[in-house]
């Protein structure tokens, strides 16, 4: 019996033995295939903290496309993109913690949702090369160009749209008209501030009072009587959804609107908003970059299907429709330097040379306008659309609306 076990054991360890040395032949001669391959992105994502509201649509529709991407399009030029995401919280010190993280995991680009967690990024993936972009961005991460991208148009170029429309289609005055900010203090705020400082002059705009915001306030009742003190024709605000909506609020609250106009960056202007601020929001406008659920876009039915049946709850959230795009846009820089460098000489280097350098007029179904890279402008899509609360929903009031690129003065 004793034999029995010992032959046992040994037939069991030669087995094992001829399982690896099959394995190490096998390998040598060429029998794992590109197919094994995978094509690695990371992915930082505020699913969680203050800016959740945002961050989750955000998050479960990039992966989504990278869902249908991965099962119903086989991948990219047949290799399946492995995302390696982590949760940011929309706290700087983890962003910078997981840039580290992703490039350790030997992902060959990554992207934010914020310009925020991108800024508390940008540092260290400047200096190791190491390709991204953020989905909303702001100036000062594209100026000047280095390693990081924006998907579309950044809050100068929303605070510049929005600037030029009330000029040529509300204002009634005579002289400057003047506008009040209401900012987030973080890169949210200061790419509108940004934008203001370098054209207020020449469009004809005289800035009267520049307030500032965290994303957990509870009141700006103070604020807005600072502001009201000013006597302004317009306050725009470039926060996030939950803070504008106590703005808004505040500004019903203390009589400043309905009365002035008010106008909101990219950041806060989704359905969201329009939840949290009830009836307060009707009338108020925002610049949004990328279409509505109700518009005619190719790539709308596809998208739809897969937010119905896996996030029904983010149906008529326009941030799901910015990070589908941005699934879009990840797997065309891939296949670009897939097709200009091959499998086996894919660094972080090459995917932004010979990927993010090489787009042309990429369509991403419609949903906001073409991606390009132009040389000295890292802005990928620069069409924004003006939109309006009415009756309770929000609606496109502008066609397409090209974003020029602002000459800031960066130190």
């Amino acid at each position: 019996m004793k034999f029995k076990k010992v032959l046992k054991i040994a037939s069991i360890v030669c087995l094992a033995l001829v399982v690896v040395v099959t394995s190490i032949i096998g390998t040598a001669c060429g029998g794992s295939t590109d197919t094994d391959k995978t094509v690695k992105v990371g992915f930082s994502i505020c699913y969680t903290g203050v800016a959740a509201e945002k961050g989750r649509p955000m998050g479960d529709a990039k992966l989504d496309c990278i869902k249908y991407i991965n099962e119903e399009l086989g991948g990219v030029n047949g290799y399946e993109i492995e995302v390696i995401w982590r949760d940011n919280q929309y706290d700087a010190s983890k962003a910078a913690t997981i840039i580290n993280e992703l490039m350790d995991a030997d992902t060959l680009m990554f992207t934010t949702n914020s310009s925020a967690m991108m800024t508390a990024s940008a540092e260290i993936a400047n200096r190791q090369a190491f390709p991204g972009f953020a989905v909303f961005s702001t100036p000062a991460l594209t100026n000047p160009p280095q390693h990081i991208y924006a998907q579309m148009p950044d809050y100068g170029d929303d605070w510049a749209a929005f600037a030029n429309y009330f000029l040529e289609n509300i204002w009634a005055g005579t002289g400057k008209p003047k506008m009040a900010l209401h900012l987030l203090n973080n890169s949210t705020g200061a790419g509108a501030k940004a934008a203001a400082e370098a054209l207020a002059d020449d469009l004809g705009i005289e800035i009267v009072s520049i307030e500032e915001h965290d994303a957990t306030t509870i009141s700006e009742i103070d604020s807005i009587t600072r502001i009201m003190a000013q006597e302004p024709d317009i306050l725009y605000i470039s926060s996030t959804p939950q803070p504008t909506s106590i703005i808004i609020q505040n500004a019903v609250e203390k009589g400043l609107y309905p009365g002035v106009t008010i106008g909101c960056g990219h950041a806060s202007f989704t359905s969201v908003l329009v939840e949290l601020a009830g009836a307060d929001a009707e009338g108020v406008y925002g610049v949004f970059p990328t279409v509505n659920w109700d518009d005619s876009a190719p790539a709308m039915a596809k998208m739809t299907e897969y937010c119905q049946e896996y996030h029904p709850e983010h149906y008529g959230n326009m941030d799901y429709i910015t990070s589908w795009a941005e699934g879009l846009i990840v797997a065309e820089i891939l296949r670009l330097a897939l097709e200009n460098a091959g499998i086996d000489n894919l660094t972080p280097q090459i995917v932004e040379e010979q990927g993010f350098k090489k787009l042309d007029n990429f369509d991403v179904g419609g949903l906001h306008g073409p991606v390009s890279y132009t040389p000295g402008d890292n802005r990928l899509a620069k069409s924004v659309r003006v939109f309006q609360v009415q009756d309770g929903e929000i609606v496109p009031i502008t066609g397409w609306v090209e974003a020029p690129k602002i000459p800031y003065q960066f130190d």
